[in-house]
């Protein structure tokens, strides 16, 4: 088994594969350094001195910046390095584009709804516009189950805390997430529950929905309604005959659209795990489909990669306002911007935001930049897009979802058992993790370590998001879990 990986030929450091120990030689490029440090696995250290306030080079590129000088084999972490990024920046667009090759068509078993989209299950939601019915909303979930029928997959409910009590784009944002979920493929009826004196009643909430199919989404008043559970399982019988009336069918993956996101990263993430879901998805991309990268925030410090990749001077500009905007968002709230990682990503060897963000983007592959999408407006463009969204978790994923996401890819290192509205794959960074936390984790990407080639695996995960295209359980499905978020930005009143 391979001790460590200099990822880059221009490293000044290696990161231990497995946990290495004081004293023990390596040879790096021909050259012998013995380890001054135990070195935990997923950490670095030095294969060069290195003096304060050096540049520390990663992936090829600067992750911060030394405190203190730092001798060959010395363990390179928090305490003696920092970020050497700066706040709002100008940048320049200088291409750097590589097309990607065509390659074979393949198919998916989903479903063809009405309008002609495409969705990878037929599931029955009820949303409410507010979350004064959220237990309406949940005990309409408990009580719909004997409704399952035929090719139903689910019926959820998906409560929030939002709806009311918002001002200007704050209550917009969560006007178009509620829209887009209603709109999307993956449920075959939608049953909109409203309280009535709400902000975002439902009046208001028809102008983001825009034109429906009657059959398919139905409305619900709860003010207006004498016994509001038992008209809403009315209404979900009716959804149920419709919804049960769709059937899997061959569908090109050129119509698969798969947001991707990392949470609880470690040292290995930018090894494995985020590596594969790039090579899935320049696979996918090669074969005319789309992804969604998000998490705007674990750009910053690799964002001229992303930037050099668009595929025009357009795109270029709206990926700077992009990163731009985002960091006014943490400046106009007194906030650091560049506070992140969180303490789990330091556990697992993650240092500085730069370290994580180079680590993250591994996960948008080599292809062009075709799209870039403000928070909650859906996908357009096939290739590779760029989503607005914060890095949290439940947030960034619903947003994936409200975009068009069918499918949501999501790696780890340190394990998570949310959901999102959509499939949420989890693929760990590490075999530890994947066989201590089966009951999460759904795909391994710590064969990477053990030699497994990088082409290998990224098939075997695109023939794995086939499968869940076509109907296969993810962890959280078995379990049963439906979550979503809506990004709060502004002031409740």
């Amino acid at each position: 088994m391979q001790t460590f990986l200099k990822i880059h030929p221009d490293d000044k450091v290696a990161v231990a594969l497995k946990p290495l120990s004081a004293g023990d030689v390596l040879t790096v490029d021909g050259i012998k350094i013995t380890l001054l440090e135990d070195i935990p696995q997923g950490h670095k250290f030095a294969l060069c001195p290195l003096d304060e306030n050096e540049p520390i080079i990663k992936y090829g590129s600067p992750i911060g910046v030394t405190k203190t000088a730092i001798q060959p084999g010395g363990w390179i972490h928090t305490h003696n390095m920092k970020t050497g990024l700066g706040d709002l920046l100008s940048y320049t667009y200088t291409p750097q584009i590589s097309p990607l090759t065509p390659t074979e068509e393949r198919y998916f078993q989903g479903f063809r709804r009405s309008d002609g989209k495409v969705g990878v299950r037929n599931e029955i939601w009820i949303i409410p516009t507010v979350g004064c019915v959220n237990n309406i909303a949940t005990a309409i979930e408990r009580k719909s189950q004997i409704y399952k029928k035929g090719t139903i997959d689910d019926i959820a409910a998906f409560p929030h805390p939002y709806g009311c009590s918002q001002m200007g784009d704050d209550q917009e944002h969560t006007r178009q997430i509620l829209a887009d979920l209603i709109n999307h493929p993956n449920a075959g009826g939608v049953l909109v529950l409203g309280l009535g004196c709400e902000n975002s009643n439902i009046g208001e909430l028809k102008k983001y929905i825009g034109s429906y199919d009657e059959n398919r989404v139905k409305f619900l008043v709860c003010q207006e309604s004498e016994n509001e559970i038992e008209d809403a399982l009315n209404k979900i019988t009716e959804l149920a005959e419709y919804a049960s009336n769709f059937h899997r069918e061959p569908i090109s993956c050129s119509e698969l659209i798969i947001g991707m996101k990392c949470g609880g990263s470690d040292g290995l993430s930018g090894i494995t795990a985020n590596p594969t879901v790039g090579h899935f998805s320049d696979l996918l991309i090669s074969k005319g489909g789309t992804t969604i990268l998000t998490e705007v925030p674990e750009m910053f410090g690799a964002e001229t990669l992303l930037m050099n990749r668009c595929d025009n001077e357009e795109l270029f500009e709206k990926t700077v306002s992009l990163i731009n905007d985002f960091k006014n968002y943490f400046t106009r709230h007194n906030q650091t911007i560049y506070e992140n990682p969180s303490p789990g990503n330091k556990k697992g060897g993650i240092s500085t935001l730069e370290d994580k963000s180079m680590g993250c983007t591994q996960k948008s592959g080599s292809a062009p930049v075709k799209g870039v999408l403000s928070y909650g407006e859906p996908v357009c463009q096939k290739g590779l897009n760029l989503l607005s969204a914060p890095g949290n978790d439940l947030v960034a994923s619903t947003a994936l979802a409200a975009s068009g996401a069918h499918i949501v890819l999501f790696t780890t290192g340190r394990g998570t058992p949310f959901a999102s509205p959509v499939p949420t794959v989890k693929i760990s960074s590490n075999t530890p993790l994947y066989e201590h936390k089966k009951n999460w984790i759904d795909f391994n990407c710590g064969s990477l370590v053990n030699g497994k080639p990088l082409s290998e695996l990224g098939e075997e995960l695109f023939d794995y998001v086939i499968a869940v295209a076509s109907g296969k359980k993810v962890k959280s499905e078995e379990a049963g879990f439906h979550d979503m978020a809506i990004f709060k930005q502004g002031v409740t009143l």
